[in-house]
């Protein structure tokens, strides 16, 4: 994935004005059970009102009620959507000006 300044990354998490590699290994994250809370409050912390979540292309990642219901605690809006469609989506709030985040895994 390529991000806004040129940056390229595999799995990738961003919010307005920054990015970084999502390494999963920092929260012990696979595809099941899924996306960690834990991986989420980085991007949570950059003030955004919606957090978009790119499962994968075959959508094999999975995002657990819990995680979601993390996401609603902070009254941040989550969208969880297959990652083209996600990046789409995250372009899109981006680009009307609105303060989004997102976390992306590219592959499966």
């Amino acid at each position: 994935m390529r991000v806004e300044g040129g940056a390229r990354y595999k799995d990738c998490k961003v919010w307005p004005g920054g990015s970084r590699a999502w390494d999963w290994r920092e929260t012990g994250t696979n595809h099941t059970p899924g996306v960690q809370p834990a991986d989420l409050d980085e991007v949570l912390k950059k003030g955004v009102n919606t957090l978009v979540i790119g499962r994968g292309m075959n959508e094999v990642l999975q995002v657990p009620q819990r995680t979601i219901d993390h996401v609603k605690g902070h009254g941040v809006e989550c969208v969880v959507l297959q990652t083209e469609r996600a990046v789409d989506e995250y372009n899109k709030m981006a680009s009307a000006g609105k303060k989004v985040g997102g976390v992306f895994h590219s592959t499966c």
